[in-house]
């Protein structure tokens, strides 16, 4: 799991989408919405999901990006390094970002806060905008089944189209 955060967080319909460019705005939406997607997808069937990335191509193709974890030759049960992935796949996009005008990294993190797991969804455009969310999640003991907070903005930093 990434690095522990703790949340300030707002609504996630905040005035942001007023702020930037609609097609702006619509490559970061479609980006946060394919993420979480996967992302509830990938805990639904394996219990988790390591850090990944989504792009948006220059010819609008959204493609999944993906690295594997440096110390996965230790055998599938024993702890990756969340961190060391979430870099290589910064790194990967930072090297590509001439072919995108958007991209996401996806990643499990802990809210220090309420003491949960959640979803977080980074996405960045090649204009400068930037926009995060993260999503609560938890086991439900009874059913088994996976429960979802509610979706909330987070803050984010640029780390693709920086020099």
């Amino acid at each position: 799991m990434a690095e522990a955060i703790t949340s300030n967080t707002t609504e996630a319909d905040s005035p942001w989408r007023e702020s930037v460019a609609e097609a702006t705005a619509t490559d970061l939406e479609n980006l946060l919405g394919t993420g979480v997607g996967a992302a509830q997808e990938q805990l639904e069937r394996n219990g988790g999901f390591l850090p990944f990335a989504l792009v948006v191509e220059n010819d609008g193709e959204v493609r999944l990006v993906a690295v594997s974890p440096a110390d996965a030759s230790d055998g599938p049960d024993d702890d990756f390094d969340a961190d060391s992935m979430i870099r290589d796949l910064t790194e990967l996009l930072r090297q590509h970002r001439e072919e995108i005008r958007a991209a996401a990294i996806v990643c499990d993190i802990t809210l220090v806060e309420e003491d949960s797991d959640a979803i977080h969804v980074a996405t960045e455009h090649r204009d400068g905008s930037v926009f995060a969310a993260v999503l609560p999640y938890q086991a439900n003991r009874v059913t088994h089944e996976w429960e979802f907070g509610q979706l909330t903005a987070d803050t984010n930093e640029p780390a693709v189209w920086v020099d």
